[in-house]
């Protein structure tokens, strides 16, 4: 699809470790891969599991 090999693989990664520095780079990494989570699950039509607590946090403030 992307016809992504090893060498632009490296290149990607030096340029998000150039952009964002060592110490940001795995918060942005867990980031990245909860919003591809999600949208996964959007996609596939399964219910979040943050659904739930978002309506006890309303009932609360009820």
């Amino acid at each position: 699809m992307f016809n992504l090999g090893i060498p632009e693989l490296i290149l990607i990664l030096v340029i998000a470790l150039v952009v964002f520095g060592p110490g940001k780079l795995p918060e942005v990494g867990r980031a990245l891969g909860k919003g591809i989570q999600e949208f996964r699950r959007a996609t596939a039509g399964e219910p979040a599991k943050e659904e739930p607590k978002a309506e006890a946090k309303t009932e609360e403030k009820k």
